[in-house]
């Protein structure tokens, strides 16, 4: 298997992504991986990988952008995609559908280009997001990853309790 960071870095270049990977110590939660990078919760992204449901009832997968503070609003989610059952697969799943480990996932270098929708907030934002392996962080301005992935930006979050 070919180094995560490589494929990463390999696919932004493919679609002109200019990326940053940075190392990070571990955080232990959404404001702890803030302060070590410097930048506000908001300014995290996670990369959620949601399986749909089709007609034929085999699932496929789909990418959101949800920005730190917020989580996926279901409801949003589903109009904006037009589908009735979305949800989150287990981590197996999710590492078979995008080669990544939950909490390292990234559309950018996934095995499967998934359709991405993007939470209209993060839009203007330089943002922060899993880099393909544990202990990194990737940053990329969000109008370009939106732009090189032809991703659908839409209301589709709501704030975290």
């Amino acid at each position: 298997m070919t180094d995560p960071h490589s494929r990463v870095k390999d696919a932004a270049a493919a679609r002109g992504l200019e990326i940053e990977i940075r190392e990070r110590p571990q955080a232990r939660s959404l404001h702890e991986a803030a302060e070590l990078l410097g930048i506000q919760p908001s300014g995290i992204v996670k990369t959620l990988v949601v399986k749909r449901s089709t007609s034929s009832g085999n699932g496929e997968y789909l990418f959101a952008l949800i920005p730190g503070g917020r989580s996926i609003s279901w409801p949003k989610l589903r109009a904006v995609v037009g589908v009735n059952k979305l949800r989150l697969p287990e981590p197996e799943l999710a590492l078979a559908a995008t080669g990544y480990e939950r909490g390292t996932i990234v559309p950018i270098g996934s095995t499967t280009d998934w359709p991405v929708y993007a939470d209209e907030s993060i839009v203007g934002q330089r943002v922060a997001m899993g880099a393909g392996a544990h202990g990194y962080s990737l940053f990329v301005e969000a109008d370009d990853l939106i732009a090189a992935y032809g991703a659908t930006v839409a209301d589709i979050s709501v704030p975290e309790p």
